[in-house]
């Protein structure tokens, strides 16, 4: 077995550091903006070349890229540095291709997507000139997402996970000092927002372009599509990218379909999406990222013993990272809204939208946390077939629910089908493992579930009875909540480790350590 928890926990330190920054431009858009036809022409536009980001970066590329330069890394770093280059310069004319051609067919673009908006004079109009203005991120993002990959390869976590913080600074950044410039010369603030995000991406790239030269990366003018290494990139990129596609396009036809919904919903997703992530992107994805390099050097010695044990080991981490969290996410769902957004331009009653939605979101942490780990068994495998129809699955299962019930229960569906169809993609690869790597031993995974969830659901039970308390002795502003949110939550945090241990669960104590050691 592979001991993963070294990795993670750089990689989640690097990451908490960039949620933290996330949440303060989350909280620092809510308080310029709050909930209006600005917010969700924004929040529209740039989910646009967002959908291409997933396929073009970051998943996609990681999982393709990865095991193919792990290989080569193995034949010497002349062989590693000469794909790196490759795929570099491919990245940067085909996405730089199609950031162009975004920013030149904006206007219609936002008129299919954003139709819904047609009910508030000039809304489409201004989703289609952010849309042109944060096209080029997509550049920018794909090769911030290459360098990740490279210095993943050379097992180096805690610079890439950081990265996007500095995209997050800048989102801060220049919003705040620009908005009084907008203002006075009658110009829309929400651009400075857009502008952020641009320089953001960039930044994200250039932070970690440093550490990838001190590896050992070292660029060559080489383009060629035609390199046999970049072919074996591509047959797995293709069937990476068509499964991604599936999240992408549910992403575009959820889109389509809330437009036409209240006006905000498009908003109070976004945020609450926003609250989700910070956990699935602190454990989930951290594991995940970092397994998958250990999948594919284990993978290509054919060690499929060592890979059942490191996978059993990282998803029994990953759930005891993301399983009380999400818990406490739910139940604490409304103080934590409020002290991340409620000021300024976003009210109570916003507040309540979003804390309702973060607990239809949170259902699905775990389950889309684990999958990420057991897709990246497959990938390491160069198997991208098997989570592109667990994908398309669960893409068909979203949009039924969504088009089915979205008249019944608004925009609260479209989270709540999320997290369905989580369940379902994690279903179909867990019963397609055996396949790969042979009989996988789901009996002491289901009972270290079974108590995790029971110890989490009474913690989290416990803190929003211990909320309501603080809440009617020491009110309802900022710092109450804020206080609630700590405290509950902390306290919440000890009972569970109490309880599974009481519970019989003396593996929490294994992984805390190992996840807390130095």
């Amino acid at each position: 077995m592979e001991d993963i928890s070294r990795g993670v926990r750089s990689f989640s330190i690097g990451t908490a550091l960039s949620r933290v920054a996330g949440l303060v431009r989350e909280s620092v858009f809510a308080h310029l903006f709050g909930v209006g036809a600005a917010t969700d022409a924004f929040n529209v536009a740039f989910r646009i070349p967002n959908l291409l980001r997933d396929l073009f970066a970051e998943t996609a590329l990681s999982a393709a890229f990865v095991p193919v330069l792990t290989a080569e890394k193995a034949k010497g770093k002349d062989a590693q540095n000469k794909l790196a280059s490759n795929m570099f310069n491919v990245l940067a004319v085909v996405t730089g291709a199609v950031s162009l051609a975004g920013r030149l067919f904006a206007p219609s673009i936002a008129k299919w997507v954003a139709f819904g908006f047609g009910k508030v004079p000039g809304k489409i109009d201004l989703t289609a000139q952010l849309t042109a203005v944060l096209f080029p991120f997509l550049l920018f993002v794909s090769l911030g997402a290459w360098a990740m990959s490279y210095l993943n390869t050379e097992k180096s976590f805690f610079v890439p996970s950081l990265a996007p913080a500095m995209f997050n600074l800048f989102s801060i950044l220049v919003p705040v000092l620009t908005y009084g410039w907008f203002v006075a010369h009658g110009k829309r603030p929400i651009f400075g927002m857009a502008i952020g995000v641009l320089v953001g991406g960039l930044m994200q790239f250039l932070f970690q372009v440093p550490l990838a030269y001190k590896k050992g990366f070292r660029y060559r003018p080489f383009l060629s599509f035609r390199d046999p290494e970049f072919r074996r990139v591509l047959a797995l990129f293709i069937p990476v990218a068509i499964g991604l596609a599936g999240p992408r396009i549910n992403v575009l036809v959820n889109t389509i379909l809330v437009t036409p919904l209240k006006q905000g919903s498009v908003s109070w997703l976004t945020y609450a999406f926003r609250i989700m992530h910070l956990p699935l992107g602190l454990f989930g994805i951290a594991v995940g990222t970092v397994a998958l390099p250990a999948f594919s050097r284990l993978a290509l010695n054919n060690d499929v013993v060592a890979v059942r044990s490191t996978l059993a080991d990282s998803l029994k981490m990953v759930l005891f990272l993301t399983v009380p969290t999400s818990a406490l996410i739910a139940f604490l769902s409304r103080p934590i809204t409020q002290v991340i957004y409620q000021r300024g331009q976003f009210t109570a009653a916003d507040t309540i939208a979003v804390a309702g939605a973060v607990v239809l979101y949170a259902l699905g942490i775990p389950f889309m946390s684990g999958l990420r780990n057991v897709a990246a068994v497959f990938y390491a495998y160069k198997d991208a077939k098997t989570p592109m129809i667990a994908s398309l699955a669960s893409v068909a299962l979203t949009i039924l629910l969504n088009v089915s019930l979205m008249g019944v229960l608004g925009f609260m569906i479209f989270p709540l089908s999320t997290s369905l169809a989580a369940v379902l993609n994690a279903w179909i690869l867990v019963a397609r493992l055996p396949a790969k790597i042979g009989r996988f031993e789901m009996g002491a995974l289901g009972r270290f579930c079974l108590i995790l969830t029971t110890a989490s659901v009474l913690c989290g039970a416990a803190a929003w009875a211990l909320n309501g308390l603080f809440a009617r002795f020491a009110g309802a502003s900022f710092w109450a909540a804020l206080a609630s949110v700590i405290v509950c939550g902390g306290a919440a945090l000890v009972l569970f480790y109490v309880l599974c241990l009481r519970l019989g669960l003396g593996e929490v104590r294994t992984y805390l350590r190992r996840f807390l050691k130095r």
